[in-house]
Protein backbone atom coordinates (compact mmCIF):
# COMPACT_ATOMS: atom_id res chain seq x y z
CA UNK A 1 0.00 0.00 0.00
CA UNK A 2 2.78 2.31 0.65
CA UNK A 3 4.06 2.16 -2.73
CA UNK A 4 0.35 2.82 -4.27
CA UNK A 5 1.16 5.99 -2.13
CA UNK A 6 4.72 7.00 -3.24
CA UNK A 7 3.44 6.43 -6.62
CA UNK A 8 0.38 8.40 -6.55
CA UNK A 9 1.91 10.98 -5.26
CA UNK A 10 4.87 11.19 -7.64
CA UNK A 11 2.26 11.58 -10.76
CA UNK A 12 -0.13 14.35 -9.00
CA UNK A 13 3.16 15.89 -8.62
CA UNK A 14 4.70 15.51 -12.36
CA UNK A 15 1.13 16.24 -13.51
CA UNK A 16 0.77 19.40 -12.01
CA UNK A 17 4.59 20.77 -12.78
CA UNK A 18 3.13 19.64 -16.51
CA UNK A 19 -0.28 21.84 -15.94
CA UNK A 20 1.82 24.76 -15.00
CA UNK A 21 4.84 24.89 -17.60
CA UNK A 22 5.26 27.33 -19.96
CA UNK A 23 5.35 26.41 -23.70
CA UNK A 24 6.82 29.70 -24.47
CA UNK A 25 4.40 30.62 -27.91
CA UNK A 26 1.25 32.04 -27.63
CA UNK A 27 -1.57 30.46 -28.89
CA UNK A 28 -3.65 33.22 -30.30
CA UNK A 29 -0.65 35.47 -31.86
CA UNK A 30 1.68 33.08 -33.50
CA UNK A 31 2.32 32.99 -36.76
CA UNK A 32 2.33 36.45 -37.09
CA UNK A 33 2.07 37.88 -40.96
CA UNK A 34 2.62 41.02 -42.93
CA UNK A 35 -0.77 42.52 -44.36
CA UNK A 36 0.19 42.64 -48.27
CA UNK A 37 -1.91 40.01 -50.00
CA UNK A 38 -1.49 38.30 -53.08
CA UNK A 39 -4.49 37.27 -55.45
CA UNK A 40 -3.83 34.38 -57.56
CA UNK A 41 -6.86 35.96 -59.86
CA UNK A 42 -4.06 38.78 -60.26
CA UNK A 43 -1.77 36.27 -60.87
CA UNK A 44 -3.62 34.80 -63.90
CA UNK A 45 -6.33 32.25 -62.00
CA UNK A 46 -9.61 31.24 -63.48
CA UNK A 47 -12.81 29.35 -63.11
CA UNK A 48 -13.18 28.50 -66.83
CA UNK A 49 -13.01 24.67 -68.38
CA UNK A 50 -11.64 23.38 -65.61
CA UNK A 51 -8.31 24.66 -65.55
CA UNK A 52 -5.94 24.09 -63.64
CA UNK A 53 -4.64 26.85 -61.00
CA UNK A 54 -1.20 25.36 -59.72
CA UNK A 55 0.53 27.94 -61.75
CA UNK A 56 -0.92 30.97 -60.48
CA UNK A 57 -0.92 29.61 -56.70
CA UNK A 58 3.12 28.92 -56.74
CA UNK A 59 3.73 32.17 -58.35
CA UNK A 60 1.68 34.05 -55.30
CA UNK A 61 3.45 32.11 -53.03
CA UNK A 62 6.54 32.40 -54.18
CA UNK A 63 6.21 36.56 -54.77
CA UNK A 64 4.66 36.46 -51.21
CA UNK A 65 7.80 34.42 -49.84
CA UNK A 66 10.48 36.74 -51.65
CA UNK A 67 8.55 40.22 -50.51
CA UNK A 68 8.78 39.14 -46.93
CA UNK A 69 5.17 37.19 -46.48
CA UNK A 70 1.76 38.31 -46.28
CA UNK A 71 -1.41 36.34 -47.66
CA UNK A 72 -2.00 34.43 -50.40
CA UNK A 73 -5.90 35.12 -51.17
CA UNK A 74 -8.20 32.41 -52.50
CA UNK A 75 -10.86 34.30 -53.36
CA UNK A 76 -14.54 32.69 -53.43
CA UNK A 77 -14.79 30.64 -56.70
CA UNK A 78 -14.30 26.90 -57.36
CA UNK A 79 -9.90 26.06 -57.93
CA UNK A 80 -8.63 23.14 -59.41
CA UNK A 81 -5.03 22.72 -58.37
CA UNK A 82 -2.48 20.01 -58.62
CA UNK A 83 0.25 20.21 -56.04
CA UNK A 84 2.27 22.85 -54.47
CA UNK A 85 4.76 24.09 -51.94
CA UNK A 86 4.14 26.14 -49.22
CA UNK A 87 6.82 28.91 -48.15
CA UNK A 88 8.02 30.70 -45.05
CA UNK A 89 5.91 33.80 -44.20
CA UNK A 90 2.80 32.53 -46.31
CA UNK A 91 -0.54 32.61 -44.97
CA UNK A 92 -2.84 30.37 -47.59
CA UNK A 93 -6.40 32.06 -46.88
CA UNK A 94 -9.69 30.82 -48.36
CA UNK A 95 -12.36 33.33 -48.57
CA UNK A 96 -15.69 32.24 -47.36
CA UNK A 97 -16.88 30.50 -50.57
CA UNK A 98 -13.36 29.07 -51.32
CA UNK A 99 -13.06 25.86 -52.29
CA UNK A 100 -9.57 24.16 -53.39
CA UNK A 101 -10.08 21.08 -55.22
CA UNK A 102 -6.97 18.75 -55.92
CA UNK A 103 -6.74 16.80 -59.48
CA UNK A 104 -7.43 13.58 -59.50
CA UNK A 105 -4.82 12.83 -62.20
CA UNK A 106 -2.01 11.41 -60.94
CA UNK A 107 0.68 12.17 -63.29
CA UNK A 108 0.08 15.55 -61.56
CA UNK A 109 1.98 14.15 -58.65
CA UNK A 110 5.73 13.42 -58.56
CA UNK A 111 6.87 10.18 -56.71
CA UNK A 112 8.80 12.03 -53.99
CA UNK A 113 11.24 10.73 -50.57
CA UNK A 114 9.01 11.15 -48.03
CA UNK A 115 7.24 9.36 -44.80
CA UNK A 116 4.89 7.05 -44.42
CA UNK A 117 3.42 5.48 -41.08
CA UNK A 118 6.45 6.65 -39.30
CA UNK A 119 8.86 5.33 -41.89
CA UNK A 120 10.94 6.60 -44.82
CA UNK A 121 9.07 5.94 -48.02
CA UNK A 122 8.79 6.87 -51.71
CA UNK A 123 5.05 7.94 -52.02
CA UNK A 124 3.14 10.63 -54.39
CA UNK A 125 3.59 14.56 -53.41
CA UNK A 126 0.96 15.50 -51.10
CA UNK A 127 -1.01 17.87 -52.79
CA UNK A 128 0.14 21.40 -49.80
CA UNK A 129 3.59 20.10 -48.48
CA UNK A 130 6.52 22.52 -47.08
CA UNK A 131 9.82 21.28 -45.57
CA UNK A 132 11.60 23.90 -43.11
CA UNK A 133 9.22 26.71 -43.71
CA UNK A 134 8.80 29.50 -40.90
CA UNK A 135 5.73 31.21 -40.13
CA UNK A 136 3.12 29.55 -42.24
CA UNK A 137 -0.56 28.81 -42.35
CA UNK A 138 -3.82 27.71 -43.82
CA UNK A 139 -6.52 29.80 -42.96
CA UNK A 140 -10.25 31.17 -43.80
CA UNK A 141 -13.32 29.88 -44.46
CA UNK A 142 -13.37 27.56 -47.05
CA UNK A 143 -12.73 24.16 -48.35
CA UNK A 144 -9.45 21.94 -49.00
CA UNK A 145 -10.72 18.96 -50.87
CA UNK A 146 -7.77 15.98 -51.59
CA UNK A 147 -9.87 14.35 -54.29
CA UNK A 148 -9.24 11.00 -51.94
CA UNK A 149 -11.98 9.01 -53.70
CA UNK A 150 -9.73 8.91 -57.00
CA UNK A 151 -6.98 7.53 -54.93
CA UNK A 152 -8.47 5.17 -52.63
CA UNK A 153 -9.32 1.28 -52.62
CA UNK A 154 -12.68 0.40 -50.87
CA UNK A 155 -13.44 -2.35 -48.80
CA UNK A 156 -17.22 -4.06 -49.53
CA UNK A 157 -18.23 -4.39 -46.24
CA UNK A 158 -17.36 -0.87 -45.53
CA UNK A 159 -20.07 0.54 -47.89
CA UNK A 160 -24.01 0.15 -48.44
CA UNK A 161 -24.72 -2.08 -51.34
CA UNK A 162 -25.45 0.99 -53.81
CA UNK A 163 -22.00 2.59 -52.64
CA UNK A 164 -20.27 -0.46 -53.94
CA UNK A 165 -22.54 -0.46 -57.11
CA UNK A 166 -21.71 3.10 -58.12
CA UNK A 167 -18.20 1.99 -57.22
CA UNK A 168 -18.29 -1.17 -59.79
CA UNK A 169 -19.73 1.43 -62.48
CA UNK A 170 -17.11 3.70 -62.19
CA UNK A 171 -14.64 1.50 -63.71
CA UNK A 172 -11.75 0.43 -61.61
CA UNK A 173 -10.78 -2.98 -60.62
CA UNK A 174 -12.41 -5.55 -57.89
CA UNK A 175 -10.22 -7.84 -56.56
CA UNK A 176 -10.18 -11.75 -57.24
CA UNK A 177 -12.14 -12.28 -53.86
CA UNK A 178 -14.39 -9.56 -54.58
CA UNK A 179 -13.58 -7.82 -51.42
CA UNK A 180 -11.93 -4.62 -52.66
CA UNK A 181 -12.47 -2.32 -55.25
CA UNK A 182 -9.31 -0.57 -56.49
CA UNK A 183 -9.36 2.43 -58.46
CA UNK A 184 -6.96 1.32 -61.21
CA UNK A 185 -4.60 -1.87 -62.24
CA UNK A 186 -1.68 -0.21 -60.83
CA UNK A 187 -3.30 0.17 -57.13
CA UNK A 188 -4.08 -2.96 -57.06
CA UNK A 189 -0.49 -4.67 -57.85
CA UNK A 190 0.66 -1.84 -55.18
CA UNK A 191 -1.77 -3.56 -52.62
CA UNK A 192 0.14 -7.31 -53.38
CA UNK A 193 3.52 -6.24 -51.63
CA UNK A 194 4.25 -5.54 -47.75
CA UNK A 195 5.70 -1.79 -47.52
CA UNK A 196 5.31 -1.28 -51.08
CA UNK A 197 6.80 2.16 -50.76
CA UNK A 198 9.47 0.91 -48.69
CA UNK A 199 13.19 2.60 -49.91
CA UNK A 200 14.93 -0.67 -50.64
CA UNK A 201 18.14 -1.06 -52.98
CA UNK A 202 16.11 -4.18 -55.13
CA UNK A 203 13.32 -1.32 -55.87
CA UNK A 204 13.95 0.58 -58.72
CA UNK A 205 12.36 4.07 -60.37
CA UNK A 206 10.36 1.46 -62.50
CA UNK A 207 8.39 -0.36 -60.27
CA UNK A 208 7.62 2.61 -58.40
CA UNK A 209 6.37 3.66 -61.11
CA UNK A 210 4.18 0.58 -61.80
CA UNK A 211 2.77 1.10 -58.36
CA UNK A 212 1.99 4.77 -58.53
CA UNK A 213 -1.29 4.57 -57.92
CA UNK A 214 -0.94 2.87 -54.83
CA UNK A 215 1.19 5.05 -53.18
CA UNK A 216 -1.52 7.93 -51.78
CA UNK A 217 0.19 11.18 -50.32
CA UNK A 218 -1.32 12.44 -47.54
CA UNK A 219 -2.91 15.73 -48.11
CA UNK A 220 -1.49 18.13 -46.20
CA UNK A 221 2.55 17.35 -45.22
CA UNK A 222 4.58 19.61 -43.57
CA UNK A 223 7.89 18.52 -42.26
CA UNK A 224 10.42 20.52 -40.00
CA UNK A 225 8.14 23.90 -39.65
CA UNK A 226 8.07 25.98 -36.99
CA UNK A 227 4.97 28.35 -36.37
CA UNK A 228 2.43 26.92 -37.98
CA UNK A 229 -1.76 27.58 -37.98
CA UNK A 230 -4.20 25.89 -39.11
CA UNK A 231 -7.38 28.02 -38.70
CA UNK A 232 -11.38 27.90 -39.73
CA UNK A 233 -10.85 25.91 -43.14
CA UNK A 234 -12.48 22.51 -43.67
CA UNK A 235 -10.05 19.90 -44.62
CA UNK A 236 -12.08 16.60 -46.72
CA UNK A 237 -11.99 13.82 -48.55
CA UNK A 238 -7.80 12.96 -48.42
CA UNK A 239 -6.15 10.28 -50.12
CA UNK A 240 -4.84 9.27 -47.11
CA UNK A 241 -4.10 11.34 -43.60
CA UNK A 242 -5.50 14.51 -43.78
CA UNK A 243 -3.25 16.62 -41.76
CA UNK A 244 0.36 15.57 -41.17
CA UNK A 245 2.97 18.38 -39.40
CA UNK A 246 5.76 16.22 -38.96
CA UNK A 247 9.25 17.13 -37.13
CA UNK A 248 7.35 20.66 -36.44
CA UNK A 249 7.39 23.25 -33.82
CA UNK A 250 4.94 25.57 -32.33
CA UNK A 251 1.92 24.31 -34.12
CA UNK A 252 -1.64 25.82 -33.74
CA UNK A 253 -5.18 24.18 -34.55
CA UNK A 254 -8.18 26.08 -34.31
CA UNK A 255 -11.87 26.19 -35.17
CA UNK A 256 -11.29 23.73 -38.31
CA UNK A 257 -13.20 20.96 -39.73
CA UNK A 258 -11.88 17.36 -40.78
CA UNK A 259 -14.19 15.26 -42.95
CA UNK A 260 -13.41 11.81 -44.49
CA UNK A 261 -15.56 9.29 -45.40
CA UNK A 262 -16.23 6.22 -43.09
CA UNK A 263 -15.09 4.01 -45.33
CA UNK A 264 -11.62 5.88 -46.08
CA UNK A 265 -8.83 3.54 -45.16
CA UNK A 266 -5.82 5.29 -43.59
CA UNK A 267 -8.21 8.44 -43.56
CA UNK A 268 -7.17 10.08 -40.65
CA UNK A 269 -7.90 13.68 -39.11
CA UNK A 270 -4.87 14.79 -37.71
CA UNK A 271 -1.38 12.88 -36.68
CA UNK A 272 0.89 14.39 -35.07
CA UNK A 273 4.33 13.13 -35.54
CA UNK A 274 7.21 14.36 -33.44
CA UNK A 275 6.28 17.63 -32.48
CA UNK A 276 6.98 20.09 -30.19
CA UNK A 277 4.33 22.32 -28.73
CA UNK A 278 1.14 21.75 -30.39
CA UNK A 279 -2.35 23.61 -29.27
CA UNK A 280 -5.61 21.92 -31.24
CA UNK A 281 -8.85 23.16 -30.07
CA UNK A 282 -12.64 24.12 -31.03
CA UNK A 283 -12.44 21.33 -33.85
CA UNK A 284 -14.62 18.93 -35.47
CA UNK A 285 -13.43 15.49 -36.88
CA UNK A 286 -15.26 12.94 -38.64
CA UNK A 287 -13.40 10.96 -40.86
CA UNK A 288 -12.36 7.31 -41.48
CA UNK A 289 -9.53 6.13 -39.07
CA UNK A 290 -8.43 7.76 -35.89
CA UNK A 291 -9.30 11.50 -35.10
CA UNK A 292 -6.89 13.55 -33.03
CA UNK A 293 -3.63 11.35 -32.89
CA UNK A 294 0.22 11.32 -31.70
CA UNK A 295 2.97 9.51 -33.16
CA UNK A 296 6.69 9.76 -33.57
CA UNK A 297 7.78 7.17 -35.96
CA UNK A 298 7.55 3.68 -36.21
CA UNK A 299 10.26 0.87 -34.66
CA UNK A 300 13.99 1.48 -35.44
CA UNK A 301 13.28 4.54 -37.61
CA UNK A 302 11.81 6.18 -35.04
CA UNK A 303 13.99 5.48 -32.10
CA UNK A 304 16.51 6.44 -34.37
CA UNK A 305 15.39 9.75 -35.24
CA UNK A 306 14.59 9.64 -30.95
CA UNK A 307 12.31 12.84 -31.47
CA UNK A 308 9.05 12.61 -29.18
CA UNK A 309 5.58 14.00 -29.68
CA UNK A 310 5.47 16.75 -26.58
CA UNK A 311 3.94 19.57 -24.89
CA UNK A 312 0.44 18.89 -26.55
CA UNK A 313 -3.14 20.85 -25.15
CA UNK A 314 -6.12 19.80 -26.76
CA UNK A 315 -9.46 21.23 -26.26
CA UNK A 316 -13.06 21.51 -26.81
CA UNK A 317 -13.03 19.30 -29.73
CA UNK A 318 -15.57 16.58 -31.20
CA UNK A 319 -15.00 13.69 -32.99
CA UNK A 320 -17.66 11.68 -34.41
CA UNK A 321 -16.70 8.78 -36.81
CA UNK A 322 -13.43 7.80 -36.22
CA UNK A 323 -11.28 4.50 -35.26
CA UNK A 324 -10.58 6.50 -31.98
CA UNK A 325 -11.23 9.74 -30.59
CA UNK A 326 -7.87 10.90 -29.02
CA UNK A 327 -4.97 8.38 -29.54
CA UNK A 328 -1.23 7.77 -29.57
CA UNK A 329 0.16 5.13 -31.42
CA UNK A 330 0.80 2.64 -32.33
CA UNK A 331 3.68 4.55 -34.41
CA UNK A 332 5.21 6.03 -31.37
CA UNK A 333 8.82 4.60 -31.05
CA UNK A 334 10.36 8.22 -30.27
CA UNK A 335 8.04 8.63 -27.59
CA UNK A 336 4.70 11.12 -26.52
CA UNK A 337 4.95 12.62 -23.22
CA UNK A 338 3.00 15.77 -21.91
CA UNK A 339 0.01 15.48 -23.10
CA UNK A 340 -3.05 17.52 -22.09
CA UNK A 341 -6.66 17.00 -23.61
CA UNK A 342 -10.08 17.95 -22.21
CA UNK A 343 -13.32 18.79 -22.92
CA UNK A 344 -13.89 16.54 -25.49
CA UNK A 345 -16.91 14.96 -27.10
CA UNK A 346 -16.76 11.46 -29.21
CA UNK A 347 -19.71 10.80 -30.23
CA UNK A 348 -20.18 6.96 -32.47
CA UNK A 349 -16.34 6.61 -32.63
CA UNK A 350 -15.09 3.28 -32.74
CA UNK A 351 -13.19 3.61 -29.76
CA UNK A 352 -13.27 7.01 -27.49
CA UNK A 353 -9.40 7.09 -25.72
CA UNK A 354 -7.20 4.62 -27.66
CA UNK A 355 -3.71 4.15 -26.35
CA UNK A 356 -2.00 1.49 -28.64
CA UNK A 357 1.25 -0.06 -29.43
CA UNK A 358 3.48 -3.51 -30.12
CA UNK A 359 6.52 -5.39 -29.69
CA UNK A 360 8.53 -4.17 -31.92
CA UNK A 361 8.36 -0.27 -31.27
CA UNK A 362 10.15 0.71 -28.49
CA UNK A 363 9.50 4.57 -27.07
CA UNK A 364 7.91 5.53 -24.10
CA UNK A 365 4.57 7.05 -23.51
CA UNK A 366 4.02 9.08 -20.15
CA UNK A 367 2.12 11.86 -18.58
CA UNK A 368 -0.77 12.07 -20.31
CA UNK A 369 -3.54 13.99 -18.70
CA UNK A 370 -7.11 13.57 -20.00
CA UNK A 371 -10.59 15.57 -18.02
CA UNK A 372 -13.88 16.27 -18.92
CA UNK A 373 -14.09 13.67 -21.67
CA UNK A 374 -17.78 12.78 -22.83
CA UNK A 375 -18.79 10.19 -25.14
CA UNK A 376 -22.43 8.64 -26.24
CA UNK A 377 -22.93 5.56 -28.32
CA UNK A 378 -18.76 4.11 -28.30
CA UNK A 379 -18.56 0.96 -31.09
CA UNK A 380 -15.83 -0.77 -29.28
CA UNK A 381 -14.10 0.11 -25.95
CA UNK A 382 -14.62 4.00 -23.41
CA UNK A 383 -11.00 3.60 -23.02
CA UNK A 384 -7.99 1.17 -24.39
CA UNK A 385 -4.66 0.41 -23.31
CA UNK A 386 -3.09 -2.17 -26.16
CA UNK A 387 0.39 -3.03 -26.24
CA UNK A 388 -1.05 -6.11 -28.48
CA UNK A 389 -2.08 -3.84 -31.63
CA UNK A 390 -2.27 -5.74 -34.70
CA UNK A 391 -2.75 -3.05 -37.67
CA UNK A 392 -6.71 -3.91 -37.74
CA UNK A 393 -9.67 -2.02 -37.30
CA UNK A 394 -10.51 -1.77 -33.81
CA UNK A 395 -14.15 -3.54 -33.96
CA UNK A 396 -14.20 -6.82 -36.47
CA UNK A 397 -16.55 -6.61 -39.02
CA UNK A 398 -19.50 -9.34 -39.22
CA UNK A 399 -18.50 -12.80 -39.11
CA UNK A 400 -14.69 -11.69 -38.87
CA UNK A 401 -12.97 -14.52 -36.42
CA UNK A 402 -9.68 -12.94 -34.45
CA UNK A 403 -7.51 -15.19 -32.36
CA UNK A 404 -6.42 -13.77 -29.07
CA UNK A 405 -2.33 -12.82 -28.94
CA UNK A 406 -0.16 -15.56 -28.08
CA UNK A 407 1.10 -14.34 -23.71
CA UNK A 408 4.77 -15.10 -23.51
CA UNK A 409 7.45 -13.51 -21.66
CA UNK A 410 9.96 -12.09 -23.40
CA UNK A 411 13.57 -9.83 -22.87
CA UNK A 412 13.21 -6.23 -22.00
CA UNK A 413 15.05 -4.21 -24.11
CA UNK A 414 14.90 -1.39 -26.80
CA UNK A 415 12.50 -2.33 -28.97
CA UNK A 416 10.37 -3.45 -25.93
CA UNK A 417 7.29 -0.31 -25.64
CA UNK A 418 6.62 1.51 -22.45
CA UNK A 419 3.13 3.05 -21.56
CA UNK A 420 3.65 4.42 -17.62
CA UNK A 421 1.70 7.75 -15.71
CA UNK A 422 -1.40 8.80 -17.28
CA UNK A 423 -4.65 10.23 -15.32
CA UNK A 424 -8.14 9.70 -16.87
CA UNK A 425 -10.46 11.42 -14.94
CA UNK A 426 -14.02 13.00 -15.43
CA UNK A 427 -15.27 10.05 -17.86
CA UNK A 428 -19.25 10.01 -18.83
CA UNK A 429 -19.89 7.40 -21.37
CA UNK A 430 -23.20 6.22 -21.97
CA UNK A 431 -23.08 3.69 -24.25
CA UNK A 432 -19.99 1.25 -25.01
CA UNK A 433 -19.27 -2.49 -25.82
CA UNK A 434 -16.80 -2.68 -23.33
CA UNK A 435 -15.77 0.43 -20.67
CA UNK A 436 -12.14 -0.07 -19.47
CA UNK A 437 -9.46 -2.23 -21.68
CA UNK A 438 -5.96 -2.65 -20.17
CA UNK A 439 -3.73 -5.15 -21.68
CA UNK A 440 -0.04 -4.85 -20.98
CA UNK A 441 2.63 -7.48 -21.87
CA UNK A 442 4.11 -9.70 -19.26
CA UNK A 443 7.92 -8.18 -19.41
CA UNK A 444 6.46 -4.38 -19.36
CA UNK A 445 3.53 -3.68 -17.88
CA UNK A 446 1.40 -1.06 -18.09
CA UNK A 447 2.18 0.72 -15.12
CA UNK A 448 0.91 4.07 -13.12
CA UNK A 449 -2.54 4.67 -14.43
CA UNK A 450 -4.93 6.55 -11.92
CA UNK A 451 -8.78 6.45 -12.96
CA UNK A 452 -11.42 9.55 -11.19
CA UNK A 453 -14.36 9.88 -11.63
CA UNK A 454 -15.42 7.81 -14.16
CA UNK A 455 -18.95 6.67 -15.32
CA UNK A 456 -19.61 4.06 -18.42
CA UNK A 457 -22.47 2.43 -19.30
CA UNK A 458 -21.35 -0.55 -21.15
CA UNK A 459 -21.69 -4.38 -21.76
CA UNK A 460 -18.95 -5.30 -20.55
CA UNK A 461 -17.15 -4.00 -17.88
CA UNK A 462 -13.06 -3.50 -16.92
CA UNK A 463 -10.84 -5.84 -18.06
CA UNK A 464 -7.68 -5.59 -17.16
CA UNK A 465 -4.28 -7.78 -18.19
CA UNK A 466 -0.34 -7.64 -17.05
CA UNK A 467 -1.01 -4.39 -15.39
CA UNK A 468 0.71 -2.91 -12.11
CA UNK A 469 -0.11 0.14 -10.55
CA UNK A 470 -3.36 0.80 -11.36
CA UNK A 471 -5.98 3.05 -9.50
CA UNK A 472 -9.66 3.10 -9.60
CA UNK A 473 -11.65 5.63 -7.52
CA UNK A 474 -15.38 6.75 -7.93
CA UNK A 475 -15.59 4.79 -10.58
CA UNK A 476 -19.20 3.46 -11.59
CA UNK A 477 -19.51 0.61 -14.37
CA UNK A 478 -23.19 -0.18 -15.55
CA UNK A 479 -22.16 -3.46 -17.54
CA UNK A 480 -25.31 -5.80 -18.90
CA UNK A 481 -22.34 -8.65 -18.96
CA UNK A 482 -22.20 -9.04 -15.19
CA UNK A 483 -20.09 -12.52 -15.16
CA UNK A 484 -17.44 -11.15 -14.09
CA UNK A 485 -18.29 -7.01 -14.37
CA UNK A 486 -14.44 -6.93 -13.63
CA UNK A 487 -11.60 -9.42 -15.22
CA UNK A 488 -8.02 -9.46 -13.70
CA UNK A 489 -5.21 -11.69 -15.04
CA UNK A 490 -1.91 -11.53 -14.26
CA UNK A 491 -1.79 -7.42 -12.19
CA UNK A 492 -0.35 -6.35 -9.21
CA UNK A 493 -0.59 -2.98 -6.98
CA UNK A 494 -4.73 -2.40 -8.06
CA UNK A 495 -6.24 -0.04 -5.92
CA UNK A 496 -10.57 0.24 -6.66
CA UNK A 497 -11.68 2.71 -4.36
CA UNK A 498 -15.66 3.24 -4.10
CA UNK A 499 -15.79 1.33 -6.97
CA UNK A 500 -19.50 1.08 -8.12
CA UNK A 501 -20.99 -2.03 -10.54
CA UNK A 502 -24.78 -2.12 -12.06
CA UNK A 503 -27.15 -4.38 -9.63
CA UNK A 504 -27.82 -7.95 -9.38
CA UNK A 505 -23.89 -8.93 -10.11
CA UNK A 506 -23.20 -12.53 -10.50
CA UNK A 507 -19.47 -11.87 -10.49
CA UNK A 508 -17.64 -8.99 -9.27
CA UNK A 509 -13.98 -9.57 -9.75
CA UNK A 510 -12.63 -12.73 -11.46
CA UNK A 511 -8.61 -13.00 -10.54
CA UNK A 512 -6.69 -15.08 -12.92
CA UNK A 513 -2.92 -16.26 -12.91
CA UNK A 514 -0.23 -16.67 -10.87
CA UNK A 515 1.63 -13.43 -11.28
CA UNK A 516 -1.61 -11.53 -9.49
CA UNK A 517 -0.71 -9.88 -6.29
CA UNK A 518 -1.68 -6.50 -4.01
CA UNK A 519 -5.33 -5.93 -5.15
CA UNK A 520 -7.16 -4.05 -2.83
CA UNK A 521 -10.97 -2.88 -2.74
CA UNK A 522 -12.00 -0.19 -0.50
CA UNK A 523 -15.10 1.69 0.52
CA UNK A 524 -16.78 -0.35 -2.32
CA UNK A 525 -20.30 -1.88 -1.82
CA UNK A 526 -20.13 -5.35 -3.28
CA UNK A 527 -23.68 -6.17 -1.41
CA UNK A 528 -24.87 -6.63 -4.70
CA UNK A 529 -22.57 -9.28 -5.88
CA UNK A 530 -24.15 -12.55 -5.69
CA UNK A 531 -20.13 -13.60 -5.35
CA UNK A 532 -17.45 -11.13 -4.78
CA UNK A 533 -15.05 -12.43 -6.35
CA UNK A 534 -13.28 -16.29 -8.08
CA UNK A 535 -9.66 -17.14 -8.30
CA UNK A 536 -8.42 -18.96 -11.20
CA UNK A 537 -5.66 -20.18 -12.99
CA UNK A 538 -3.07 -20.11 -10.71
CA UNK A 539 -4.77 -16.99 -8.27
CA UNK A 540 -4.47 -17.54 -5.00
CA UNK A 541 -5.77 -16.54 -1.39
CA UNK A 542 -4.27 -13.50 -0.36
CA UNK A 543 -3.94 -12.19 -3.87
CA UNK A 544 -7.11 -9.44 -2.64
CA UNK A 545 -8.09 -7.68 -0.14
CA UNK A 546 -11.48 -6.47 0.82
CA UNK A 547 -11.72 -3.78 3.10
Amino acid sequence: MRRIIFIAVGIMLSFAAFAQQNFNFNPNKLPLFRKDTFNIVNLGAAMKGGEKVTAAITKAIEACNKKGGGVVLLPPGMWLSGPFTLKSNVNLHLATGATLVFSSNFDDYQLVNTNWEGMPQIRNQSPINADGAVNIAITGNGIIDGNGDAWRMVKKDKVNPGQWKRLIESGGIVSEDKKTWFPSAKSMYGNTFKNTGAITPEKTIAFFDSVKDFLRPNMVMLANCKNVRFEGVTFQNSPAWCLHPMLCENLVVKNIKVKNPAYAQNGDGIDVESCKNVWIENSIFDVGDDALCMKSGRDADGRKRNKPTENVIIKGCTVYASHGGFVIGSEMSGGVKNVKVENCTFIGTDIGLRFKTTRGRGGVVENIVVNNIYMKDIVGEAMLFDMYYAAKDPVPQPGEKRELPKVEMKPVDETTPMFRNFSISNIYCDGAEKAIFIRGLPEAHINNIRFNNIYVKAKEGIDIQEASSIEMKNVEVISANTNPSASIINSDHLNFSQLKFSAATNLGFQISGDRNSHIIIEQSDLSNCKEKYRLDAGAVEGVIQIK
